[in-house]
């Protein structure tokens, strides 16, 4: 039983075949579609002919996978997943309804996660769909952790600190398997970057909130941000929704300090001191938020880092560390993190009729 698992983005879509059986899944291919709806699309990582490839959405992509692709269930990463979907979910009409309503929450990823299972629906009617949410790792923060100080009614209408990038943290605490460290933190750095407080297993704290927009410096987003900034933006430049989500989400961060580019890489060998200065923000920011976290867990014996930067940005990691040493002796690792098989191994789990603990 051959089962693909489906992470899209808003031009792109990541996935990966498995094999299922009595244990792990068994991951055969990995690949990825780029450019969806900007041209000519780009396939890397798996060798097929796909000259001049146009890709007007994601329902184009998913039917260019499923013609060559023999598959029995499909698993996806959506990104949000609420106060109601706390772990993963069989898809059904009904689920995608309440995906949809969520669109509010996360605007940039939800729409595409919802289309990918729209497209596999439309191509495979009967093959099984789980859904796993990236923000369910983080249901088990305390109230006080969760809550924003906002009156009642808002909280009961799900305004919270959500966190994500729960499926890249739910793979490293799968390899360190019976390895946990009483009280860890794992830093996923990539474009898109947060810290999670894992204490005894479980999250207590996370630096991303309500969306992906808050905690750490990010590729195209500033991160934490007083929210009377927005308020005097608005005021006096006139921005309105759209100006400011494309402003927060895509021409802050990295390049916005830089003016140059969100590459971590390009900005640490760049002698530009604008560049410089976006590396050095970037590092004081994560090196804080640990303070914070650890603040948090009352101590820290295990840091973790993973994502694009955090397993191959040397010179980040040697920043942070650097900026942390007065938390002491801390264990200091670099696992790669595997999204695609938390979500085969939820995936699997569902199809047998349990929940992974």
């Amino acid at each position: 039983m051959r089962l693909l698992t489906i992470n899209a983005g808003s031009s792109s879509l990541k996935f990966a075949t498995f094999k299922l059986g009595d244990a792990e899944p068994v991951c055969e291919h990995r690949g990825q579609l780029s450019g969806i709806g900007q041209g000519t699309a780009k396939l890397s990582g798996i060798d097929w002919a796909t000259d001049n490839l146009k890709l007007e959405n994601h329902r184009d992509a998913v039917a260019l996978l499923l013609d060559r692709l023999e598959v029995a269930a499909v698993g996806h990463r959506v990104v949000h997943g609420g106060t109601r979907f706390t772990a993963p979910v069989t898809v059904d009409a009904a689920t995608v309804a309440a995906l949809r309503d969520l669109v509010p929450l996360a605007p940039l990823h939800q729409p595409h996660n919802v289309a990918a299972i729209e497209a596999v629906a439309a191509a495979l009617p009967h093959a099984p769909q789980v859904a796993c949410f990236d923000t369910a790792f983080h249901a088990t923060m305390p109230e006080v952790a969760a809550r924003f100080a906002l009156p009642e009614k808002y909280w009961a209408q799900g305004i919270r600190r959500y966190g994500f990038h729960g499926l890249s943290y739910e793979a490293i605490l799968h390899r360190l398997g019976d390895d946990v460290p009483s009280r860890l933190i794992v830093a996923h750095l990539g474009n898109g970057a947060s810290l999670a407080a894992v204490q005894g297993g479980q999250c207590i704290a996370t630096t991303m909130g309500f969306s992906t927009l808050d905690g750490l410096v990010m590729g195209t987003r500033a991160g934490l941000l007083d929210p009377g900034v927005i308020l005097h933006l608005m005021r006096s430049e006139g921005l309105d929704r759209a100006g400011l989500e494309q402003l927060l989400y895509h021409q802050s961060g990295l390049l916005g300090v830089s003016a140059q580019t969100a590459d971590m890489k390009t900005l640490v060998e760049s002698d530009d001191p604008r560049a410089s200065l976006a590396v050095e923000i970037y590092c004081y920011r994560i090196a804080r938020e640990i303070g914070s976290l650890a603040a948090a867990l009352q101590g820290l014996d295990a840091l973790v880092f993973t994502g694009g930067v955090g397993e191959n940005a040397a010179p980040i990691r040697a920043r942070v560390t650097e900026a942390i040493r007065w938390l002491g002796d801390v264990d200091v690792r670099v696992i790669p993190t595997d999204e695609e098989l938390t979500i085969a191994r939820h995936t699997q789990s569902i199809l047998q009729g349990r929940l992974l603990g």
